[in-house]
């Protein structure tokens, strides 16, 4: 930790590798004040210790980095893992397959979540529902032998609304329409890919169950199936009730444009969800009215006025009206704006939510109306692992790269066009692992972050979706259900089985692993960003779902039904009665 003053020389003497001084970076970060830098280990100890300086890992020269060879073995338990997926791929691809087409949204993945179990079940899991109070998130473990390490593996498998697509399909064609002759829309759709998530990570943690059993080797496999991960949701609060305690190592992956893995950050992030209440009245007769909704587009406009001096590069700030009334001759009596508030850390997220809830509190007075709000979601920057990305890369460049059919290609590059992106097609090579930009720039978020603070964590991406595209698009839903899901899924599950055999035949690469996450948790406290008392949403399962998961309803964690919010605002007062002049 230092401080950094007036001193050309001291600059120059921490000179990052792309040029960019430790002052520079922080003034561009928002954190420097007028007359003094001080650096983000004083300030912000969660960002300082994503820091390979934080974890004493700094390369002589930066610039000349190379990663190591030779830390994938090629052992027979690692052969026997990947042989698996291979004789397994169609029952795998069967799989997301399955889960591609019930396209369920967050917190109501019944079909998916039992379709995920019954997978590992049937590979010798024992498979218990109900993680953490969630009816749809489950834990699959197996164990083999006495005192081996607790691997675990990360799945989700929630749709995005209005993503709906036909799979394989090379323009936009919505699989559910919604015939609404006032609000036409489509239906949900894995326009994320966490079906080829889930399925990819239940085959790995299959894989290195069947690789312990043939050889004799003494691990846990834990397989936890995660609710949705698209509200942040899931993971961050079971992570909050010791769900992931006594994990030696996790592993994590995500569909995405390109095949790689490293080791920086993410954006910590809050949800929060505003409801105004107002007063219902005619359209017709509007004097007196109170309209929430009012408040709520006031509310939208005013907090786009903190990009210019309340937002360093790093924030990220974006809302939707989830509900602003249904007719336009009834005044909105209650209305309600969701934000996500990201930042690098959980303290610069507090910090900008302080502003934003400043801001709905001065929309209500505007408009007359009352605000409350409730956090649904929030979770930490994600701490990085460089021994363990390093790991992941040898196997990943071992591997190789997905091998994508020409099918794929011409689908790629179909929507590609229909996108009007230059039609690349996918991306068919493993992307260099290069140290992270000293420059945090902000961007996503996971809830996977909350893990990464409890056991060393390793993430990557599998190319799925074309070049140049994005997640949470309905290219990329037509991708996950059809041949670059398909190749994809099958090397993510690769990457994922033999990186985590390494860590059982070669154990000096656990306890390396784990020495680097106890440097950089060195003297560091997690502790949830989730409000005292907080209690997560849920929706009341189908009977045949409780019955067919051994659950009752409701979980003891939330109170049920929940609280009712119905206004109680009074007709807006406009002052003594005019008298008519005659």
């Amino acid at each position: 930790m230092c401080d950094l003053h007036d001193s050309s020389d001291h600059d120059h003497a921490i000179q990052t590798a792309d040029g960019l001084s430790r002052r520079r970076i922080m003034q561009v970060l928002g954190a420097a004040g007028i007359a003094t830098t001080v650096m983000a280990a004083t300030v912000d100890p969660a960002m300082a210790a994503t820091s390979d300086e934080a974890a004493g890992l700094v390369e002589a020269d930066a610039t000349a980095y190379a990663p190591p060879q030779g830390l994938a073995e090629d052992s027979a338990a690692k052969r026997t893992a990947l042989s698996w997926i291979d004789q397994n791929a169609s029952r795998i691809t069967a799989l997301n397959d399955e889960i591609w087409e019930h396209a369920e949204l967050s917190l109501r993945e019944w079909n998916s979540s039992l379709a995920e179990a019954d997978f590992l079940r049937k590979a010798g899991f024992d498979v218990k529902f109900g993680t953490a109070g969630f009816p749809t998130a489950f834990t699959a473990t197996y164990t083999r032998g006495k005192g081996g390490p607790v691997i675990g593996f990360s799945g989700e498998y929630d749709a995005l609304p209005g993503l709906s697509q036909n799979k394989g399909v090379g323009e936009h064609d919505p699989k559910v329409y919604i015939h609404d002759p006032f609000a036409p829309g489509y239906g949900p759709g894995h326009g994320c890919g966490h079906c080829s998530l889930g399925t990819a990570a239940a085959a790995a943690a299959a894989a290195v169950a069947e690789a312990a059993r043939r050889h004799k080797l003494d691990v846990t496999v834990k397989f936890f199936g995660s609710t949705a991960e698209e509200q942040l949701i899931g993971k961050t609060y079971a992570v909050s009730k010791g769900v992931y305690e006594g994990l030696d190592a996790f592993l994590d992956w995500h569909p995405s444009p390109g095949t790689g893995t490293g080791w920086g950050t993410t954006n910590a992030m809050t949800a929060v969800t505003f409801t105004f209440l107002g007063v219902a009245g005619h359209g017709g007769t509007p004097l007196g009215n109170k309209s929430a909704l009012d408040a709520a587009v006031m509310m939208a406009t005013m907090s786009e006025f903190l990009r210019e001096e309340s937002m360093a590069p790093s924030a990220r700030l974006h809302w939707v009206i989830n509900n602003g009334g249904d007719i336009p001759n009834v005044t909105p009596e209650i209305a309600e704006i969701s934000y996500y508030v990201r930042e690098g850390s959980v303290a610069r997220v507090t910090s900008l939510l302080d502003k934003v809830i400043a801001v709905s509190k001065a929309a209500a007075t505007a408009s007359n109306t009352s605000v409350q709000h409730r956090i649904t979601s929030a979770c930490w920057n994600q701490l990085p692992s460089k021994a363990f990305a390093e790991l992941m890369y040898d196997n990943m460049r071992q591997i190789g790269p997905p091998v994508f059919s020409a099918d794929a290609q011409r689908l790629a590059k179909q929507l590609q066009a229909s996108l009007g992106l230059p039609e690349y097609g996918l991306h068919a090579s493993v992307g260099e692992l290069a140290p992270p930009n000293p420059l945090f720039l902000g961007g996503g978020s996971t809830d996977v972050a909350d893990i990464s603070w409890q056991v060393p964590t390793v993430s990557m991406g599998v190319a799925l979706a074309p070049i140049g595209s994005k997640m949470h698009t309905w290219s990329t839903a037509s991708c996950a259900g059809s041949s670059p899901a398909h190749a994809a899924i099958k090397t993510a599950a690769a990457y994922l089985a033999a990186t985590a055999v390494d860590l059982l035949v070669k154990p000096e690469l656990l306890r390396g692993i784990k020495a680097e996450f106890e440097q950089r948790t060195k003297g560091l406290t997690w502790k949830t960003a989730l409000p005292e008392g907080y209690e997560p949403p849920m929706y009341e399962p189908p009977a045949w779902f409780l019955k067919k998961t051994g659950q009752h309803w409701p979980p003891k964690n939330i109170t049920w039904p929940p609280r009712r919010v119905v206004s109680k605002e009074k007709f807006a007062s406009l002052g003594p009665a005019l008298e008519p002049q005659v």
